[in-house]
Parts: structure tokens; sequence; C-alpha cells
């Protein structure tokens, strides 16, 4: 018992009170964004679990009707994410090596520091290209297409994800008789941006039921109430 309390107390003694774990040369990934991998730039933090990114990284996931967090996949009310004060307060604080000249900079002025380091632009330049293994004749994407949320393809209502879409069309569009291109199957990468599905409805009913996300949150009772009153619903069509 008396060597462990020795060995406590001198590990207390290497690490500096309130210093952050990991020493100089974990600083910079311990204070990193998970989006863009860089040092924050103003960050926020995410109320219900806590998760902190820059606020411009965070922001696109604040777009949509129901924002998860993009490191544990948690449902989060965007009205409670806020600025993450402590942590800009130890990024004036805690000073890390750069990662070319090896110069000693606050994490506040890190990124600064990076652009216009001289060693980190030759690392940079001399980063091996990537070359394919083998010569593909399928084109490059110019632009990723959004998989998130969706557009009704009857009245053009916005940014609906997959059961917001299908209960806005239940909705709204129960009696409308035009055949239409399935916006969720258009935005992958195997479907046919011009076929008009003959019933949409039913379409999205058994094709597109849930996402992956929506299944994990919802309990399995949840589920089955929600395909039931669906069901119901279009019955009485």
């Amino acid at each position: 018992m008396a060597m462990f309390r020795s060995l406590v107390a001198s590990a207390q003694q290497r690490q500096p009170p309130g210093g952050p774990a990991g020493g100089d040369s974990g600083l910079e990934a311990q204070y990193s964004c998970p989006i863009c991998l860089e040092v924050y730039h103003r960050p926020v933090a995410i109320g219900s679990c806590g998760h902190t990114f820059c606020g411009e990284c965070l922001q696109p996931c604040l777009q949509v009707p129901s924002p998860l967090c993009p490191l544990c996949r948690l449902p989060f009310d965007p009205k409670k994410v806020d600025k993450a004060a402590h942590v800009e307060k130890q990024l004036s604080s805690y000073k890390a090596p750069c990662r070319g000249c090896n110069k000693k900079v606050t994490l506040a002025k890190m990124r600064v520091h990076v652009s216009s380091c001289m060693k980190v632009q030759e690392q940079m330049a001399n980063c091996p290209k990537f070359v394919p293994v083998v010569p593909t004749s399928q084109p490059i994407p110019s632009a990723v297409p959004n998989r998130s949320t969706f557009t009704c393809p009857y009245c053009g209502a916005r940014n609906l994800d997959q059961q917001e879409l299908l209960k806005h069309c239940v909705d709204n569009h129960r009696s409308d008789p035009n055949r239409v291109v399935c916006p969720i199957c258009s935005a992958m990468p195997w479907g046919d941006p011009s076929y008009k599905s003959a019933n949409f409805l039913q379409h999205l009913l058994h094709r597109h039921k849930f996402s992956y996300d929506t299944f994990v949150d919802y309990s399995i009772d949840e589920e089955a109430a929600f395909q039931a009153a669906l069901a119901l619903s279009l019955s009485e069509n």
C-alpha cells in the first residue's frame, strides 16, 4: 500500500495541476474538432451529450429537422447548443508544438500559425498523391448529393427526412394521382432519377419504412404503432 501511494504521489508531481492529459504531444489532438480534425475554432457544445465541435462544422447539422450528434448519433435539441466557453479558455491557456517547426504556440493561434508555417507547407507538398490501384471508368462526382433530407415530389416542401416525407405525403397527398420520382431513390448511386413510381405512397411505405438512424432511435412498440396508424390512413383513402 505504501508503494502504491508513493507511485500515485510521484505521478501527480509529474503532471501539473489541472493540466491536460497526454502532455504537449497530445494537446493538439485532444483539442481538435472530430469533424474537421483541426484545433477548435469558436467551439460549441451539444447540451445533451456534451460533445464539442467547431461552430461552423456543426452548422449543417442544425439545418435539418431532427439533428443527430455527428459523433455519437444521439438526437439533440438545436436550441441547446451553447458556446463552449471553458474550451475557449483552455485554447488560450495551453501551448503545443507546431507539427512543422516545433515552435510552441497557444492552441487558439495554432490554425493561423500552421497556415503560414513553411515547414508544414513543405510537409503537405511532399505528401504522396492518391493514385487508384486499378484504372476506373467511373466518373469523378462533381458534387455529393444530400441523402439526409429530401424534397416532396408533389409540392416541393423541403428538408424532410424519410419519416417526415412519408408523413407529409400521407397527410397532404393521399389523393394525388400523379406519378412522381422518389427523391430518396434518386439520391442514391443506384437510383434512376427518371423513374416514376406508379404508387408513390406504397413505395415509401414498403421501400423506405425507416432509415437506420430512425430505427435505432425508435422502440419496437413505437414503430409498430406508427405503421398501424399509417396503414389505417392509407386504407381510408
